[in-house]
């Protein structure tokens, strides 16, 4: 377990600078959880009560609604944080759900812990505003590829972003995200690696 916390201080440090008793207090909240492939961790409905970061494994936030309809949203794999931001920072009900698509394995630090801590370290609240400001850069960025892309350029942007991703996600999974039926997502492919 101390590789999980060696790569959780690097991508924190990433983000933001700690002194080393800010980084003590900061890796003290987090404690390891693992949860089996296709589990549903948060749960439309409830409320966030982690911060999740994966040391292993991937997992997705989608949406589910009335109709039956799905959408996959984010994926999250090591080293990332996760869970779904904000029912966690907000503390009301989640409208997504947060489901792991593989075996996982996490450290994951409790809200009401992440709240005291911040009151009494600026940096580290600092460090979660960092991240959640990360968080948002990348759902906005989502929402310009969704709105003015086509669905090959937006094939070809996430895999600028994340080239390994073919090999993480089941393809159903990441034809959803990209808003396309999975026959296509196969052609897609196809056509995208003859290029």
């Amino acid at each position: 377990m101390q590789s999980a916390f060696d790569s959780l201080k690097k991508l924190t440090l990433s983000i933001q600078p700690l002194s080393e008793e800010e980084w003590q207090a900061f890796s003290k909240l987090w404690k390891p959880f693992t949860a089996k492939r296709k589990e549903v961790i948060t749960t439309a409905g409830e409320q966030e009560k982690y911060l999740y970061f994966v040391v292993e494994g991937v997992q997705r936030v989608y949406y589910f609604d009335e109709q039956h309809r799905e959408a996959t949203l984010v994926f999250t794999y090591a080293p990332s944080f996760g869970g779904v931001l904000d029912a966690l920072m907000l503390q009301k009900p989640s409208r997504y759900s947060y489901e792991t698509l593989t075996a996982s394995v996490f450290l994951r630090a409790s809200y009401h812990d992440l709240q005291t801590l911040m009151q009494f370290h600026p940096a580290i609240e600092l460090l979660i505003r960092q991240g959640i400001t990360g968080a948002l850069t990348g759902v906005l960025e989502r929402l310009v590829e969704l709105q003015c892309f086509s669905t090959e350029e937006r094939f070809r942007r996430l895999l600028q972003r994340s080239p390994h991703i073919l090999q993480l996600v089941p393809h159903k999974y990441l034809a959803n995200y990209l808003g396309m039926d999975a026959t296509n997502f196969s052609k897609l492919i196809n056509k995208v690696k003859m290029d």
